[in-house]
């Protein structure tokens, strides 16, 4: 019993001295030690710590007073306050790093590249490819911002293997190269002046860009109407799937052209298409003379394997396609996007192209985007569109925000190819002295994109507050319309 009514007695002492209590009278310990040793006694002691209890929850319950502590008062005669107050009010989490997080060097920098951020890294002690790290210094030396992964999403079309023929070449950039692009790929083509890309069709749509040059394209749909078209330095094409097609380059330009080739599958292979020289080289000629109703003779020269690309002389300037009982396509396969009037924006430039403005593109819509010095692509993201990228002219820098703490910085320049999955949060900055131009194209019939500065302007500004805790003059300046491109502040 003895052992039990010290427990007892520890207890009573806890909840009426070591709890927020109020100030009460007591006796004296050894009084209510003696007084704990009948069950009686004991459940008076009880009744006693539970009123003790009570009056302490009681207290730390009621509003606090100003000025205080989150513990409670003392007096310096010992006895106790009732006043309590919560702690001072502060950020949830902590507020986020000024560290410096610019970019650290340009490409033709004259010096040797370090993995090394403020505090942060260490020198190179092995062997270097001073070329590449220049070209990528977030990836050496990245911001402090990155954090956890995301998939490489860049790729120079310098690094893809080049298919030479005579009169041209090509080479692609597909899953096998950057396996993040699931959804589009893309084939950067050269022909000489007058050669030809055969006639040809995929199972996917082609869609592209004319970099430099001009290129003849004929094509017929399925309802036999056929059509002929050229298109020039920045003007498209698009040809559903399954369309037959073929391309030559003019003799505009002396050294004929090159352009940009866009599918809309990431797995799609340039060594995959449906070449008329090779299906027909893979035909009897037997079959050949009676689907032609011709003489197997009249089959003798045709290649033994595939022409793919090939020399041949410049298409007149004045060609017409062959008159056409069914007529021509109703949607021309070629967009003068060379003739369209750019939107001037404060720092750029854009033109868009979908589906409500070229009709036929139905599964490819691009955007031409030019930021100045100074200037980025502002924050924004695309809802259900992947981003297929390709950089014209200058140099830029991309974070990717891939949600749940994953971002990672990528820098490009002309000739390379980035990649944006459908709702990653980026921005596109120019980090050289001249223009940035590239290219944003997307898997689909209609261009959607949402601006982050517009969704602020738009949301009650008590919410933002809430959030962000912006004052009254951050939120006052922020866009209500779309920016697209913000300049220099």
């Amino acid at each position: 019993m003895l052992t039990f009514n010290k427990a007892i007695l520890c207890a009573v002492l806890l909840a009426k001295y070591g709890s927020a209590a109020p100030a009460v009278s007591y006796a004296p310990v050894s009084s209510l030690a003696a007084s704990a040793s009948t069950p009686a006694a004991i459940s008076s002691v009880f009744a006693s710590a539970s009123s003790a209890v009570s009056s302490a929850f009681a207290t730390v319950s009621s509003p606090a007073a100003p000025g205080t502590s989150g513990a409670l008062a003392h007096t310096r005669s010992g006895t106790h306050s009732s006043s309590f107050s919560a702690e001072p009010a502060s950020a949830t989490v902590a507020f986020a790093s000024d560290d410096p997080n610019g970019i650290l060097w340009s490409e033709n920098a004259n010096i040797d590249p370090q993995a090394v951020r403020d505090t942060l890294g260490a020198s190179i002690m092995g062997p270097q490819n001073v070329p590449i790290a220049l070209q990528n210094p977030d990836l050496l030396a990245p911001p402090s911002t990155d954090a956890g992964s995301v998939q490489n999403a860049k790729w120079p079309f310098a690094l893809s293997h080049n298919r030479l023929q005579t009169g041209g070449w090509a080479r692609q950039q597909n899953l096998d190269v950057m396996p993040i692009a699931k959804s589009m790929a893309g084939v950067n083509m050269r022909l000489e002046a007058g050669a030809i890309r055969e006639l040809h069709w995929h199972k996917t749509a082609e869609w592209s860009y004319v970099i430099k040059g001009s290129v003849q394209v004929t094509s017929i749909n399925s309802d036999g109407q056929n059509y002929l078209g050229t298109a020039s330095a920045g003007d498209l094409w698009y040809f559903p799937p399954g369309v037959p097609h073929s391309l030559q380059a003019t003799a505009d330009d002396p050294d004929g052209t090159e352009f940009l080739l866009v599918f809309d599958d990431g797995a799609f292979s340039e060594d995959s298409t449906f070449l008329l020289t090779d299906w027909l080289a893979h035909v009897p000629k037997e079959v050949l003379a009676k689907n032609f109703k011709t003489s197997i003779s009249a089959f003798d020269h045709i290649p033994s394997r595939q022409l793919y690309i090939f020399p041949s002389a410049p298409p007149p300037d004045d060609a017409k396609a062959p008159s056409d009982p069914q007529g021509t396509v109703p949607s021309p396969f070629i967009f003068r996007l060379s003739q369209v009037k750019a939107t001037e924006l404060d720092g750029g430039s854009v033109k868009i192209v979908d589906s409500t403005t070229f009709p036929v593109s139905e599964a490819i819509a691009v955007a031409e985007v030019t930021v100045e010095p100074g200037a980025m692509r502002e924050l924004h993201w695309h809802p259900t569109q992947d981003e297929w990228s390709y950089y014209l002219e200058g140099q830029g820098r991309v974070t990717l925000f891939a949600s749940s703490s994953n971002a990672r910085t990528f820098n490009y320049e002309a000739g390379d190819v980035g990649f944006v999955p459908a709702s990653f949060g980026h921005y596109v900055e120019n980090t050289s002295n001249t223009t940035l131009r590239y290219l944003e194209i997307f898997n689909t019939d209609r261009y959607q994109d949402i601006s982050l500065n517009q969704w602020l302007a738009l949301t009650p500004p008590d919410l933002v507050k809430a959030h962000l805790d912006l004052d009254d003059d951050t939120i006052k300046h922020l866009s209500k319309t779309k920016l697209t491109v913000v300049g220099p502040a």
